[in-house]
């Protein structure tokens, strides 16, 4: 059932369907309502997957989307925003559209790789992204492969990192936390960029867990703490922390381990 006018903060996703619920929607819904909030959905792609695969990827018709994220916010109080796999240019103008007129703050998790490795964007979709969404974001929260598409080089080290989130934060004139996740040190370091400041979150890396939707899950948690009112800092450190308890309980599904990662990618749109 909806919520009352007096229940929980309202988070709209923008995102895929994941059919293994680790990732995507799905995994946003689960993280907004372990914060408190009621989580509102507007899918941009169904996916067939499960960790470590990528089997099929069909993409709604923009104008589903534009739907879906219009009536959302005609009819809720929606508190904040995030956006997940968005796929297209075309699926990016239409969400862009959609939100460029709102005040509500935006978490933009551009999501453009798996991680098994298999592409979740169409390449046209990035220079979308840069010239109409981000402009709109509050914060925009790459892991380093896509932080390295962002930049147009391959980001390999903290201060690399660093570097390149203050030339993007200077660009698009909103926040950039890159994820370091992917250095694969003894901690993981996140650096939260807002023009020339930068703050650090840190915790130890978890070792032996193949992860699947820990981005959409960081981003979801950013996005339900601005919609409680934090602010970004604190909305972030409160992520940070949700997220690696999320990693370090993980669950552990035996058929997963035999799973080929090197499987085509089927794109298609309706």
């Amino acid at each position: 059932m909806p919520p009352s006018s007096r229940a929980r903060p309202v988070v709209l996703t923008v995102a895929g369907s994941d059919s293994s619920c680790g990732a995507g929607a799905q995994a946003d819904l689960k993280t907004f309502q372990a914060h408190g909030c009621y989580g509102l959905t507007s899918i941009t792609c169904v996916v067939s997957e499960v960790p470590g695969r990528v089997e099929e990827i069909r993409a709604m018709p923009p104008r589903m989307v534009s739907s879906q994220t219009r009536l959302s916010l005609e009819a809720f109080p929606v508190a904040a925003a995030k956006t997940g796999m968005l796929f297209s240019a075309t699926i990016v103008k239409a969400v862009a559209a959609c939100l460029q007129h709102t005040k509500i703050p935006l978490v933009v998790d551009p999501v453009m790789v798996a991680s098994s490795g298999d592409a979740l964007l169409e390449l046209p979709a990035i220079s979308a992204y840069k010239t109409h969404l981000f402009p709109l974001a509050t914060v925009v929260t790459p892991n380093l492969d896509e932080l390295s598409l962002l930049v147009g080089y391959q980001v390999k080290n903290q201060r690399e990192m660093r570097k390149a989130g203050i030339a993007l934060s200077r660009e698009f004139g909103c926040a950039f936390l890159v994820k370091g996740g992917h250095l694969r040190g003894d901690t993981a370091i996140d650096i939260l960029v807002r023009g020339e400041e930068c703050d650090e979150f840190a915790s130890p890396f978890v070792r032996g867990v193949s992860t699947h939707g820990t981005g959409c899950t960081y981003s979801a948690a950013i996005a339900a703490g601005l919609a409680k009112g934090l602010g970004l800092r604190e909305s972030v450190a409160s992520a940070k922390r949700y997220v690696t308890a999320a990693i370090s309980g993980t669950l552990r599904w035996g058929i997963t381990q035999a799973l080929d990662h090197a499987v085509e990618v089927r794109s298609r749109t309706r």
